[in-house]
């Protein structure tokens, strides 16, 4: 039998698969589960237990960015607009959310 703490989390956590790497991305705030309000700004934490992060991740999530806000570039496809497949899959869940890596490095 699976304890409840298993079926229904305390703390938001979802396991990713990213360019066939795996990987934990979590909140220490459990308001993020049960109160819609707490979605507008809000910190995730990622690791991956790579040998190339030496330290978990610490992410600010904005959900009320606006894409004009971003910084320009001129071609879309091009090397300098590509995304983390952290930030693509935090975006599956936030659309048009902005990520802030707070001074790490983005990698994957």
């Amino acid at each position: 039998q699976v304890c409840h703490g298993l079926r229904t989390p305390q703390l938001p956590v979802w396991l990713c698969s990213l360019s066939g790497r795996h990987g934990v991305l979590f909140g220490t705030d459990s308001r993020l589960l049960s109160d819609w309000k707490t979605e507008r700004v809000f910190h995730l934490y990622f690791y991956n237990g790579q040998r190339e992060q030496t330290k978990t991740a610490h992410l600010t999530i904005d959900t009320h960015s606006h894409p004009w806000e971003e910084e320009p570039c001129e071609d879309p496809s091009s090397p300098g607009k590509r995304r983390p497949p952290v930030e693509m899959a935090i975006r599956t869940k936030w659309a048009g959310a902005t990520v802030s890596w707070n001074g790490t490095n983005p990698f994957f």
